[in-house]
């Protein structure tokens, strides 16, 4: 069973609580199952939207990147508010925040659905950040399997979300905007199950709070961190956008199309399990960094060269690439950082960097594919920018730490 008492440091702060190992471990899985269904549920139900709401092309877009956006605008904001209210209680905050953002989008108007999802990735944007340093607190000897159980569930709420939404409508026999609102009940759900932590330290000094912040800004590792998020995420988002219109132009029919993009997702899984267990048992992670840098780069190539012959493996490889590049990003974090504090605020800068550049992926893109007519030039500039992760990768995945380099 894990240890989910505070270690070192917090128990010689006086923190004297202990609390159950099954609710602490259920209230991390519900909030990271709820980090991604309410945004990804958005583009299985683009069709009865757009023809609902009159909304064109560009406002979809918009509509999907605006989350990207706001969980790099308001990251930067999640360490400060965990130093002054404590992990745990901003956790609750931000679930509260999520579950308004949903209510929101129930309102008919074309500008509450803007509105909602922005205020919904608000408060994804700040459990994203908060929760490697809770799990660093919390697991500090089961920090690998913990780190790959959270990155399973990011991408296994998204995998829920895109599969069950439409189903779960249909069923239900509801329209798109209740059918959005039903991703809530889940959001509610993680509230109930993290309120009693809460409410057991209300009278305790969280010693998360005690940590002064340190200079992450002024740390070359932390930028080589948010260099390695950044570029790994602009190369799964642009993909994630694009990857089904690049095989259907290859001539692959649409039904298949999403089935092999379904592939490279599943693949993914996978590999954002095993990343994260590994790298906690290297000195130095580069050959974990070098791995998703060759993956990335056998996937792309193959979509450049011969995307429909061999398509069932360049998905392999872009699902290896993906899977082990955030699962090692999100490692990271707790491995280039002393504590918990140390760890939410190298999280939080990573992330704001990260998400603001992934949003530029989808649209650089889309438009080299239109200047160009074809996916060469968007797929040579992706396979370009590897070099930059491999590089920002390589010095992220030295064996020391954002304390030591500030000093």
């Amino acid at each position: 069973m894990a240890d989910v008492s505070v270690p070192g440091s917090a128990a010689r702060a006086g923190v004297a609580w202990r609390w159950q190992p099954a609710l602490a471990i259920a209230g991390l899985i519900a909030i990271a199952l709820n980090q991604r269904p309410a945004l990804v549920a958005v583009g299985p139900l683009m069709t009865p939207l757009r023809s609902d709401t009159g909304m064109g092309a560009a406002g979809a877009s918009l509509l999907t990147t605006l989350p990207l956006l706001c969980f790099g605008a308001v990251a930067i904001l999640a360490p400060p508010l965990g130093r002054r209210l404590g992990l745990d209680r901003t956790l609750a905050i931000a679930l509260a925040v999520l579950i308004l953002g949903i209510g929101i989008r129930l309102c008919p108007s074309v500008p509450a659905l803007f509105i909602g999802s922005a205020v919904a990735g608000a408060g994804i944007a700040i459990s994203n950040v908060l929760l490697p340093g809770v799990i660093k607190r919390d697991f500090p000897r089961h920090t690998g399997p913990a780190m790959g159980g959270y990155s399973v569930l990011l991408n296994g709420g998204a995998a829920l979300a895109s599969g069950a939404t439409v189903p779960l409508g249909l069923l239900l026999h509801t329209g798109w905007r209740t059918t959005l609102a039903l991703w809530g009940l889940l959001a509610i759900a993680a509230l109930g199950l993290w309120v009693p932590r809460v409410a057991r330290r209300r009278r305790t000094v969280e010693a998360d709070v005690a940590h002064r912040p340190i200079g992450v800004w002024r740390s070359r590792l932390a930028w080589a961190v948010a260099g390695f998020m950044a570029l790994q995420s602009l190369v799964y988002y642009a993909l994630i956008a694009w990857l089904p219109t690049m095989l259907q132009d290859a001539g692959l029919g649409q039904a298949r199309a999403g089935f092999m993009t379904a592939v490279m997702s599943a693949t993914g899984i996978g590999a954002s399990f095993a990343a994260p267990v590994l790298a906690t048992r290297m000195a130095g992670q580069r050959s974990l960094v070098l791995a998703s840098f060759v993956a990335f780069t056998v996937g792309l190539t193959g979509l450049m060269t011969m995307p429909a012959a061999g398509v069932w493996a360049w998905m392999l490889f872009l699902g290896i690439g993906q899977g082990a590049g955030i699962g090692l990003a999100l490692t990271l974090f707790v491995l280039r950082s002393q504590t918990s504090a140390v760890a939410a605020q190298l999280s939080g800068m990573a992330q704001t960097v990260g998400y603001l550049v992934a949003a530029t992926g989808p649209l650089t893109i889309g438009v080299l594919h239109d200047v160009s007519g074809g996916w060469t030039w968007p797929l040579l500039t992706l396979t370009a920018l590897l070099a930059a992760l491999l590089a920002a990768g390589w010095y992220a995945a030295a064996d020391r730490t954002v304390e030591d380099d500030v000093q």
